[in-house]
């Protein structure tokens, strides 16, 4: 059983999320070069992810069981959600830039930290408020500047939009989980069950299925499955929704800079400037935690 203890005992936590927010930034690049198509690109990432995934489970002592029949259903249903997200993502990915689909595809941070707010019927401190408005801030600089809205990009900005709500399912059901599943096998049965969702879709699609390469597939798996998932599942047992969805908020920035280096795409001053808000304002809603540990 996991200790949700997110004030005491945790610290590696708010670690892990910022780390595997990082790894979880590169995905839109990996999957442009995965050689294959969007949705197989998702049923590579989470299948190959698997035997690594139990191993890891094993070393640390976490062994993969099926859970309770609520916990079971309620991890199927986050798979259902983060297969669609996937999917929908993915395909997103091809057709915007970079940072446009990291972006819009973040909106559930803002959803994920307002659910965290009605789960403790509260409404945000002065501090928490302020967190909230330079992250939006530091957003709305990034679409006005390495995020450039056209109707060239509409469908993929839609799309990518899309998988930001699906996404927020998929956070929901697996922090409600954490509580009754450690974050390993809660992680190896959701990439089972959204492997066996988004394998009949890829071969239905007709697109790439096998590629020629297999280094970006597993790059892909390795660095957003195992990597960035592992820690964010990890760190949903123990940081509160508000610090994670404004610590998502940080994938935006990471691969609007990846589009510049790689693809030339504008990173500017306004750029910049976005990155540092969301920076500062991470760094203002860490300030409250004290604070709440006392008791």
């Amino acid at each position: 059983m996991a200790i949700r203890n997110p004030s005491r005992g945790h610290r590696l936590a708010f670690v892990a999320l910022l780390v595997g927010n990082l790894a979880l930034a590169g995905g839109p690049f990996l999957v442009r070069h995965s050689g294959v198509g969007p949705i197989s690109a998702g049923f590579w990432r989470v299948t190959l992810a698997l035997p690594f995934l139990w191993l890891i489970a094993r070393a640390f002592r976490q062994p993969v069981h099926i859970p309770r029949r609520a916990a079971t259903i309620a991890i199927g249903g986050a798979a259902l959600f983060f297969a669609a997200d996937l999917a929908a993502w993915h395909a997103g990915i091809l057709l915007t830039k970079l940072g446009n689909a990291t972006l819009f595809g973040n909106i559930s941070s803002f959803i994920f930290a307002a659910w965290g707010l009605w789960l403790v019927r509260k409404w945000p401190s002065p501090l928490q408020a302020l967190a909230l408005l330079l992250a939006a801030a530091g957003c709305a600089a990034l679409m006005w500047g390495s995020a450039e809205l056209s109707a060239a990009h509409l469908r993929g900005d839609f799309l990518s939009a899309l998988a930001g709500l699906l996404y927020t399912g998929y956070l929901i059901l697996v922090e409600r989980t954490r509580g009754a599943v450690e974050p390993l096998p809660l992680l190896f049965l959701a990439s089972l069950f959204a492997s066996a969702f988004l394998l009949p879709a890829a071969l239905a699609s007709g697109e790439a299925f096998f590629p020629s390469d297999w280094t970006g597939l597993f790059a892909l798996a390795l660095c957003s499955q195992v990597a960035g998932q592992g820690l964010l599942v990890y760190a949903l047992g123990h940081v509160p929704p508000l610090v994670v969805g404004i610590a998502m908020l940080t994938q935006p920035a990471l691969s609007a800079l990846l589009g510049f280096i790689y693809y030339g795409e504008a990173f500017t001053a306004l750029d910049w400037a976005g990155a540092a808000a969301i920076v500062l304002a991470l760094v203002l809603v860490r300030l409250r935690e004290p604070a709440r540990a006392t008791t």
